[in-house]
């Protein structure tokens, strides 16, 4: 019997936004710690680049932005080869529900049912009542059919604008429905933010967001039960990428590409596993789910199955992960690379020069105004504002002492071995993927 997937996908979760990944905030996401405790959790886990749709198309290819076509907002290359196509191939009954739009272009994709939820009806895709609808339908028609499934369900929370926000009354003229709010006592702001009180307040709001985002992943996890294939499903989920904060999406922090990735796969997978030793990636999860459906390998993938670690095998070569960023939605070039290992990371901004200054979404809402706003009168909230706003041409990270990225290395003898080190292994990858940066970066590191 060939094992069925549901794909369940957050939008713009940051990864210790869960329970089960260290979060203090109360009963914020027991659905996703249930599954974490009836699965694996993996600590090192990263999507390849943290925007949503150029995410969701590596996830799709296997392959990096710079070699499927999708470095930004577009469609992938007409002649790459896609997960659905290969499953479609082999007989699958492939769905999705959600940022369907966020896959494209869509006749690449194969899929038998494609649902649209981003409009009143579904609750602006916030409603957890509208995916166990739609899931359960999904399922229906692939057991009628006879047929093995693969289903990703894309959840809009906790995208911008957040529950209860003044963003999202002027962006959806009214306020979404949310079960529980959190208010701004009762939240933990992220380490790479100040704590000060519009701050705190717009991270309640994303935390009404993440709950909601929960209980749509209870509603989703409640129709496959329901629909008697649980035992025989492999449940994949994750972030697309980091939270729409300063400092997290649309960059290449680890706050900015680190995602929650847990998978459960009944009577394969040990409960309550733990993988603190190997680093996966986007670009990994199409010859996974290749694999365990029991299909041969195709060329041109960059990614590699990481099947033998969800059996509890361990598995070489999973020691750092090569993550890329290079537009934000306005079109801006904004190009970054970083290499990082478990310890430490290595970022190269190709586009800090002292001038131009960084725009992306993160910068709307009450956060980033506030911090403008701080800085008037806060020496060290000015100096994160400009940092942010100019970067510099080169960051290095300890994660083992500063995994928020407050303190760049990057000139701090005491790391010189380590920072040549992470840049040869940049240069690698660079050159493997064929990076347009390449030579630049070659040049310019003396390497």
């Amino acid at each position: 019997m060939k094992t069925n997937f549901l794909f369940i996908t957050a939008d713009d979760l940051n990864y210790d936004s869960v329970g089960a990944y260290g979060c203090k905030v109360d009963d914020v996401t027991p659905h996703i710690d249930r599954l974490a405790a009836e699965g694996i959790r993996f600590e090192h886990a990263h999507v390849t680049i943290a925007v949503c749709q150029p995410s969701r198309s590596v996830l799709m290819t296997g392959r990096y932005p710079e070699r499927n076509g999708a470095r930004g907002f577009g469609p992938i290359s007409r002649d790459v080869s896609t997960l659905q196509e290969q499953l479609s191939e082999a007989g699958y009954y492939n769905g999705i529900i959600g940022k369907e739009d966020h896959i494209a272009p869509k006749e690449k994709f194969c899929w038998d049912e494609y649902i649209r939820t981003m409009d009143e009806e579904n609750g602006l895709g916030r409603s957890p009542k509208a995916y166990y609808e739609h899931v359960r339908g999904f399922l229906e028609h692939a057991k009628k059919r006879g047929k093995p499934f693969f289903l990703m369900a894309n959840s809009h929370d906790p995208h911008r604008p957040f529950a209860g926000s003044e963003q999202e009354l002027n962006m959806f003229g009214h306020p979404t429905e949310a079960s529980r709010t959190y208010s701004p006592e009762e939240v933990e702001v992220p380490g790479f933010l100040p704590n000060i009180a519009d701050v705190r307040k717009e991270v309640a709001q994303y935390f009404t967001s993440v709950h909601r985002l929960d209980e749509t992943v209870g509603e989703i996890l409640r129709a496959l039960q329901e629909s008697g294939l649980e035992e025989e499903t492999m449940v994949m989920f994750l972030s697309d990428n980091g939270m729409a904060f300063p400092y997290a999406k649309t960059n290449c922090y680890l706050n900015s590409t680190k995602t929650p990735w847990i998978v459960k796969w009944p009577g394969r997978i040990d409960p309550g596993t733990v993988d603190d030793c190997h680093m996966i990636s986007g670009i990994d999860f199409m010859p996974t789910i290749m694999e365990a459906a029991g299909l041969k390998g195709i060329d041109g993938l960059d990614g590699s199955s990481f099947l033998p670690v969800l059996k509890g095998e361990e598995q070489s070569g999973r020691d750092a992960v090569f993550t890329v960023f290079h537009e934000t939605s306005g079109k801006n070039d904004f190009e970054m690379r970083c290499y990082q290992n478990r310890e430490f990371g290595y970022i190269y901004n190709g586009w800090s020069d002292g001038e131009t200054v960084f725009k992306n979404e993160s910068q709307s809402g009450l956060t980033f105004q506030a911090m403008v706003e701080a800085a008037k009168e806060d020496e060290q909230i000015e100096q994160r504002v400009k940092f942010f706003q100019y970067r510099a041409r080169e960051e290095l990270y300890d994660f083992r002492k500063d995994r928020h990225a407050l303190m760049n290395l990057a000139e701090v003898s005491d790391y010189e071995s380590v920072i040549m080190k992470l840049k040869q292994g940049m240069l690698t990858k660079m050159e493997e993927v064929g990076d347009r940066w390449t030579d630049s970066f070659s040049v310019e590191m003396k390497l």
